[in-house]
């Protein structure tokens, strides 16, 4: 009893001291460690778009039969795997969840913006366009009052994350808000209601937000475009560097020549790292990383006939080095082998110019479906399973139908298939995916929409 009275009696005593001194009281004589953070938990209910069953929290994915269990060991926040010619959603994992989506972004982009600016032309780069850029951000190495074409700058954009080449690409659309206005009217067009854009390449901004179901979608789009699918799927690049002055030039010869330095990808399912192997039959698309974001990825593959689209967001930090790619490569490995026989849980949606609304007349046939055995994993802590009731026969009848229209109006092109080209695993240096906060002092109208009908431009390949 002395000896407890004794430890309230110094207690009290250092307890008046800093009182007196004017500090803080404090328990005994060490500060209680500060309450661990929550893990953010997803919202009870999300977007329907592309099915009833994605605005559930968890994993959703139908069981039977002949499919493989998901990957263990999954950690990222959102994820989904997609048949990326008919649109048909394999399995996905709060793919609604509205999350930071850094470099991701600039798929977005590139949809809005390759069909307006012919791969040839080139730009002289002003002071101007590089100012506003974020803290930190991610450069490819544009130099002002030096000429780029347009292709330089979208592979900049595409194998470095360069967000200098981001802002000399929207200071040829009209500057930083008008290309910020043009990329959510894009965003609409697709119906990617879940991305609300504020500064064009991604850099961490307070409302800035998409999801994995719209960064496929982006990727789906932006797909259709030859040019883009040359920029996704380029492991290396020469890129324009400063001119260096001829020590002795020979008559007729001009006394500076251009210098170029060599640019990889920063996909390391493309290009592999010194931990991590390329995937098998990889073709892009983009990867992102941010403080906010964490990391972030988008890919397309193809083995065989099928190609598939996956998208990961936010994987636990703790869970390793290049977990984002680990586990986008674990989630194309399930879905290759389940894609014959799993029965989709929801659709990507066509774009809002080629959907038909059906005529009031025509109703929909009835059908005697039977529901879909399914899973779905909880979000919390405790991941436990339990049994959903199944797709309705309406909902079916429904989810063909979009199915029907994004066979009809957005097949993946042939193309599409897996780079040839590979590298031996390197330790690149890394660089910070982040950009430039927008200008806010103006909200301008986006501007007039290209025809993307028009057939895009031909390729010129290294």
């Amino acid at each position: 009893m002395a000896k407890k009275a004794t430890s309230a009696l110094k207690a009290s005593a250092a307890s008046l001291t800093a009182l007196l001194l004017g500090g803080s009281v404090l328990a005994g004589t060490a500060q209680a460690a500060p309450a661990p953070s929550r893990t953010p938990a997803p919202p009870a209910v999300m977007s329907k778009v592309g099915g009833d069953r994605l605005s559930l929290p968890g994993t959703q994915a139908n069981t039977g039969a002949g499919i493989p269990a998901l990957p263990k060991g999954l950690t990222a926040r959102s994820w989904i795997v997609t048949d990326a010619e008919t649109g048909e959603i394999l399995a996905e994992h709060n793919a609604h969840w509205k999350l930071a989506p850094a470099s991701t972004l600039k798929m977005l982009l590139a949809d809005m913006l390759i069909p307006k600016l012919p791969q040839a032309e080139s730009h002289k780069v002003a002071a101007s366009d590089l100012k506003g850029m974020g803290e930190g951000s991610s450069l490819v190495g544009i130099k002002e009052n030096l000429t780029y074409t347009v292709k330089d700058l979208w592979l900049g954009v595409f194998l470095r994350s360069g967000n200098d080449a981001v802002h000399v690409l929207s200071a040829m659309n009209g500057g930083v808000p008008a290309t910020v206005a043009d990329m959510n009217a894009e965003a609409h067009e697709l119906q990617a209601d879940d991305t609300h854009v504020v500064s064009p390449d991604g850099y961490d901004m307070p409302g800035q937000a998409s999801s994995a179901y719209d960064l496929t979608l982006f990727a789906r789009a932006g797909l259709q475009l030859p040019e883009f699918r040359e920029y996704c799927s380029t492991p290396t690049a020469q890129f324009p560097g400063d001119y260096k002055k001829v020590a002795h030039p020979k008559k007729g010869q001009p006394s500076k020549t251009r210098e170029s330095f060599q640019i990889q990808n920063t996909d390391r399912l493309l290009t592999g790292d010194y931990d991590l192997k390329p995937y098998q039959g990889i073709a892009g698309v983009k990867n992102g990383d941010t403080t906010n974001a964490g990391a972030t990825y988008t890919g397309v593959a193809q083995r065989g006939g099928r190609k598939l689209l996956v998208t990961v967001m936010h994987p636990d930090p703790k869970s390793g080095h290049n977990a984002v790619y680990r586990e986008a490569a674990s989630l194309l490995d399930w879905g290759f082998k389940a894609a014959p026989s799993i029965q989709p849980v929801g659709s990507l949606v066509p774009p809002l110019s080629q959907v038909t609304a059906p005529e009031p007349s025509k109703q929909p046939a009835k059908t005697s479906a039977r529901p879909v055995a399914a899973v779905t994993t909880s979000s919390s802590s405790s991941r436990g399973l339990w049994t959903a009731a199944g797709i309705t026969a309406a909902t079916l009848v429904v989810l063909a139908a979009v199915i029907i229209v994004v066979r009809r109006r957005r097949p993946l092109p042939s193309a599409v298939v897996p780079s040839g080209a590979r590298l031996p695993a390197q330790h690149p240096q890394q660089a910070p995916d982040e950009a430039t906060p927008p200008d806010q002092a103006s909200s301008p109208a986006p501007s007039p929409r290209p025809d993307r009908r028009r057939r895009p431009r031909s390729l010129r390949r290294h």
